[in-house]
């Protein structure tokens, strides 16, 4: 649950709300507690911002605990160092996860797994078949454990009427000690969600003119590589600048985005055209380093660069299906060489991935039939 946690990232200049929890890192033989931050585009901060998939990685490989043994030291940084002694933790790796997940979603203003649930409850109560009950039992138990005791947001009754609902009469519900459900306790457990989908048709809704409010896609995550070859199915890494693929600007012929890039950059012809040859994007980039730059260079690069992915994805119509796979997700591109161009762990200014998200935008509007003005 978000509560009055709310932090946010700057990322391409748009501010990704976010939250943030307690969570013990297990770094060498040491726990470290510490706090989770979690964006609404899926990015997770655990000592360096991951991706969902990435975070489960972590979680299952005990890098972000999810149980603490007996006799482990702990640390809070400067605040305390101590030993744990029989701790207790309700969490499992499965639950944590779940939990984050439905953390993005409720960011976005989505049905977490709690939602699916209420909503699987209320097709079962208009039409309550056997079928129906057992998708509503599914998705009662996919809310991890932790958090089930919240569904309905009763302090008192908890989620006691939603255990005998999706058990039924005869049935026994996910806690093992419950007895078996009376036709009493069921009729009143049904009694209790009619009476709730009376209040909620009681009150008056109010739709915004102007449609839902979108939610925040997935993060894309573009870390280094140095592809030499093309590939056949080329993924995420046909975005990087370095991927071979070749463009043409004006009359000359380039490589990669990166060759184009580096040999724009200089100002004598003899190093654009060694540039040009260069086997490798990283040899390029070598022979541009000890070169000079054009007068003006840093304050024209961007518009050189936007120019470049465009001839890139203009050219290659199977790069450019990759990059609209990628929806309106942001796009994290990671630079070794500059906190210009790339992310880098959120301390970068990211115009790579910025270009591409315009570029992205911009064949969206050619396949739609909008004109840009």
């Amino acid at each position: 649950m978000i509560g009055n946690r709310i932090t946010h990232r700057t990322a391409d200049g748009v501010r990704v709300p976010g939250t943030w929890r307690h969570a013990f890192i297990r770094n060498g033989g040491t726990f470290f507690l510490t706090d989770l931050f979690i964006y609404a585009d899926g990015l997770i901060d655990c000592w360096g911002l991951v991706t969902i998939e990435e975070f489960e990685e972590k979680v299952r490989s005990g890098w972000v605990a999810a149980s603490l043994p007996d006799g482990a030291e702990a640390d809070a940084h400067e605040l305390a160092h101590w030993k744990f002694s029989q701790p207790r933790s309700s969490l499992t790796p499965d639950a944590l996860v779940a939990e984050v997940r439905d953390t993005i979603d409720q960011l976005n203003g989505r049905p977490d797994s709690t939602g699916r649930c209420l909503k699987a409850v209320d097709t079962f109560l208009a039409d309550r078949t056997e079928e129906n009950r057992t998708a509503a039992r599914a998705a009662f138990l996919a809310i991890p454990r932790t958090q089930r005791r919240y569904t309905l947001g009763e302090l008192d009754r908890k989620d006691s009427p939603l255990r005998v609902l999706v058990a039924g009469p005869g049935g026994q519900t996910s806690i093992p000690h419950d007895q078996p459900i009376t036709q009493e306790v069921y009729d009143r457990a049904v009694a209790y969600f009619e009476d709730q989908a009376r209040a909620r048709a009681e009150r008056p809704t109010r739709l915004p003119a102007d449609g839902p409010a979108a939610g925040y896609a997935p993060a894309v995550k573009l870390e280094l590589s140095y592809p030499n070859d093309q590939a056949a199915e080329p993924g995420k890494h046909g975005l990087r600048n370095d991927y071979p693929a070749p463009i043409t600007v004006g009359e000359l012929s380039y490589p990669s985005v990166t060759h184009a890039y580096w040999a724009l950059s200089v100002a004598q012809p003899e190093i654009q055209a060694a540039i040009a040859a260069a086997d490798t994007s990283l040899a390029a980039r070598k022979l541009a380093v000890g070169a000079q730059r054009r007068e003006g260079w840093e304050h024209a690069r961007a518009a050189v660069m936007t120019s470049l992915l465009r001839a890139k994805y203009d050219q290659h119509p199977d790069l450019a299906e990759i990059l609209l796979a990628t929806d309106d997700a942001t796009v994290i591109y990671d630079d070794a060489d500059s906190a210009f161009w790339g992310d880098n762990i959120g301390r970068g200014r990211n115009w790579t991935g910025r270009l591409l998200e315009l570029v992205r935008s911009e064949i969206h509007a050619q396949r739609t039939g909008i004109s840009v003005p």
